[in-house]
């Protein structure tokens, strides 16, 4: 005999891992452990092995980047991303089931989903935004402002949730959470202060148009912090000036903590390969 089904489940989209709205992304770091690659024989196959794991094809993810890690912390880091999970992990087996699979020792991880976060103005709230600068509402100024907004914002939109990887260099990974401490709460504050501090936040990142690209994905529920961060600069020195700067808006510098940091640098999996010496 079928259950009786509970009030609206009629309603509810057929269960899935497949997000309804944006793409699964992961960040993967490896280490090579050198005295276990004394144990590969035909290294040249090995690496060319490896080369076809760490490189994009008709039936792997949607987007797949990989970077030199500068320090300690792994020699190169993969960033992967596509809107079914077990597409990603497949990625990572993938890599691990090599011959050099066996020598990679993989030092952290993190899983995150791409989302349009609730501070996004809309076409309304970004025309209120504009009067709050001192825009005066009615101006030829104001209303070039609006349209060029409401252009702006599908294209948004997209690169939040399946976005294209910037051919720039540098780029640079970490974790945040917001504080949930006694006077320090940020779940605590009502959505309009929230939504005020996260308006200077974003003006203070406006100034690096052009200079940075950032990709906030939400890993709340998913892994141990709340927000995965990734940058990609022009320059190395960009990532340092816009964290710095932005270290002094109240939401950063009253209500923010943050985990490691990863800075990397973009090539292809051959050069990779052979910056490791491997």
């Amino acid at each position: 005999m079928n259950r009786p089904q509970r009030p609206g489940a009629q309603d509810l989209p057929e269960p899935s891992i497949i997000p309804t709205v944006g793409w699964h992304c992961s960040h993967f770091y490896y280490r090579f452990e050198r005295a276990a690659l004394n144990t590969i024989d035909d290294r040249d196959s090995a690496r060319t092995e490896l080369i076809t794991a760490l490189s994009l094809s008709e039936n792997g993810p949607a987007r797949l980047q990989t970077s030199i890690v500068s320090g300690h912390k792994a020699d190169f880091g993969l960033m992967i991303m596509d809107p079914d999970p077990l597409v990603i992990e497949k990625a990572n087996q993938n890599i691990l089931n090599t011959r050099l699979g066996a020598t990679l020792q993989a030092t952290y991880s993190y899983v995150s989903l791409t989302e349009i976060s609730e501070y996004v103005p809309t076409l309304e709230q970004y025309g209120q935004r504009l009067i709050e600068d001192g825009d005066e509402e009615g101006t030829p100024a104001f209303a070039a402002k609006l349209e060029a907004y409401e252009r702006r914002e599908p294209i948004m939109r997209k690169q939040r949730l399946t976005p294209d990887f910037p051919e720039w260099p540098a780029t640079c990974f970490y974790p945040m959470n917001k504080k949930r401490d006694v006077g320090e709460n940020w779940f605590m504050l009502d959505f309009a202060e929230r939504n005020s501090l996260m308006s200077e936040h974003a003006r203070s990142g406006m100034q690096f148009a052009g200079k940075v690209q950032q990709l906030i994905t939400t890993s709340v529920g998913l892994d141990d912090w709340e927000w995965g961060v990734t940058l990609w600069a022009r320059n190395p020195e960009y990532l340092k000036d816009i964290v710095y700067r932005m270290r002094f808006d109240e939401a950063s510098a009253r209500y923010a903590e943050f985990g490691p940091f990863y800075t990397s640098y973009i090539c292809e999996p051959t050069a990779m390969i052979e910056h490791c010496g491997i």
